[in-house]
């Protein structure tokens, strides 16, 4: 007699597991916290807070190891990696194009370090090359002369030569000086020539930092705008962003989770009530809903459907629910039902009445929250009118103020100023109003955003939401439009300026 094969049982037994919420956003603001506390620390050391009486920051002293009461040397800045001056290139070409002529020459003049700067000259070697087109093949010469009329550098060629190397010529060091001269010479008529020279510029300011000594970091070019993302301000923007707002967002991600159970959850507490009436026990009724369509509660009623499984006491069972939800709503919904159970009491009259019950608490939430979303509006307009002020303050007001310094006054000196009435604004420096400004901005978005939060769900951490999104959007505008080189410092580059028209050699 063969042995009847024994059926195999497999039971799954999905444990309740530890809570990870917490643990989590514990986590988050740690890092968020120590993330957020190193952009405090590079805001200030590179701000007017810490300025040492050598004028530069704390931040350049402590990398460079500068000397704090002494004055950093040309030398001791290229001797540091974070404010070796790169040269610039400069770049000059005929206003209009040579036409027609056998000799002709233009004097320009060549920018270099100020004296009071470092007595060390870096060289600023120069390139210059040439196109030629006679109407038969001519030879001709390009020469680079110095203010005294001494050549130094020539290339000779012959147009239409197919042996002839490009026109080229270059030289090891231009120094500072006046009337320079780049002259063309042809034996035949020129029926049109043109020129470029380019040339190595040092102006002696440390290549991430303004004409004041402070931090701006490089440049980056991103589509067409010209960007200085390591400028020492926007560490402070980001120090209050990081620091708050990503455990903010996953707390509110957590509490979103719990407001689609909640809504749910009447819908299954309806149910059950009406599978009791319909005769079944609740252990059956809740396995029957485990297969039920409720949204985010959909994992939790096939838990409690589980622990039923395994001979857990529906009163346990429904208690160990509120406790992993663990929201007012579902506590007070789940406590009605316990006493009921424990005291024998019509238990489909207390589901139905706990269900309407959080049916309209919810109702009440919603209508809350519809009625409030006028005046988060109104909280985001007036931010971004009060932004959009700042901005047009600092690249039209600021920028006209400024320029009137180098206007001479009534006394014939240089920076007479601006008059507004019977005051005259002296002196105005662009960096330090865009400071004020960043910082208004910064505190007028934590301010808005905690209030909106507040209003939306009455929780602070929502507020630090919509304070970051603000922070943001302030970082973004400013970064885009206020930080122009003109308005954070960057010197204006000279150029190798051309004397007004050509003269015959």
């Amino acid at each position: 007699m063969a042995r009847k094969k024994k059926e195999k049982i497999i039971v799954k037994l999905d444990l309740p597991k530890d809570d990870t919420t917490l643990t989590k956003l514990y986590a988050i603001l740690a890092v968020s916290i120590f993330i957020g506390l190193a952009c405090f620390t590079f805001w200030v050391t590179n701000s007017h807070f810490t300025t040492a009486p050598n004028g530069q920051p704390l931040f350049v002293n402590t990398v460079c190891k500068y000397d704090p009461n002494t004055i950093p040397t040309f030398e001791m800045n290229e001797s540091c990696p974070i404010l070796k001056d790169e040269p610039d290139v400069l770049v000059m070409t005929p206003e209009e194009e040579w036409i027609d002529f056998l000799r002709l020459g233009q004097m320009f003049d060549v920018p270099g370090m100020d004296e009071n700067i470092s007595d060390v000259r870096p060289p600023q070697p120069l390139v210059g090359t040439c196109e030629i087109t006679t109407a038969i093949p001519s030879d001709y010469s390009f020469t680079l002369y110095d203010p005294d009329g001494k050549p130094l550098a020539r290339y000779e060629g012959r147009t239409k030569s197919i042996d002839q190397d490009d026109c080229f010529i270059e030289y090891d060091n231009m120094e500072r000086g006046n009337l320079y001269q780049i002259v063309i010479i042809s034996e035949e008529v020129v029926q049109e020539a043109t020129y470029r020279l380019e040339m190595d510029y040092f102006d002696g300011i440390p290549e991430n930092m303004n004409n004041k000594s402070q931090w701006i970091g490089p440049e980056v070019e991103l589509g067409g705008f010209s960007l200085r993302p390591t400028i020492f301000l926007n560490f402070f923007g980001l120090g209050f962003f990081v620091t708050f707002w990503p455990a903010s967002y996953y707390w509110d991600r957590v509490k979103e989770k719990t407001n689609r159970m909640e809504e749910k959850f009447p819908d299954f507490l309806r149910d059950l009530a009406e599978y009791w009436k319909g005769g079944l026990s609740m252990t059956v009724a809740v396995q029957t809903l485990a297969t039920s369509e409720y949204g985010a509660l959909n994992h939790e009623v096939k838990k409690m459907s589980d622990q039923l499984s395994w001979g857990v006491a529906f009163g346990d069972v429904i208690e160990m629910f509120a406790v992993r939800v663990g929201t007012p709503l579902v506590m007070r919904a789940i406590s009605l039902i316990s006493e009921a159970n424990r005291a024998g009491g019509k238990i489909s009259d207390i589901l139905v009445t706990a269900a309407n019950d959080s049916r309209e608490i919810k109702f009440l939430e919603g209508e809350r929250k519809r009625s409030i979303s006028s005046y988060i509006s109104v909280i985001w307009t007036s931010y971004g009118v009060f932004l959009g002020v700042i901005v047009v303050l600092a690249k039209v007001f600021i920028p006209a103020i400024a320029g009137s310094n180098s206007e001479p006054g009534d006394d014939g000196d240089a920076g007479g100023g601006q008059q507004l009435g019977n005051m005259v604004i002296r002196n105005i420096e662009p960096l330090f109003f865009l400071t004020i400004f960043y910082y208004g901005v910064t505190m007028q978005a934590l301010g808005n955003g905690s209030m909106a939060g507040l209003m939306a769900t009455g929780r602070f951490t929502s507020g630090m939401k919509h304070s970051g999104m603000m922070i943001l959007l302030a970082i973004l505008c400013f970064n885009l439009i206020v930080f122009s080189p003109d308005l954070i410092g960057i010197t204006t580059l000279p150029a190798l300026k051309p004397a007004a028209g050509t003269f015959s050699p």
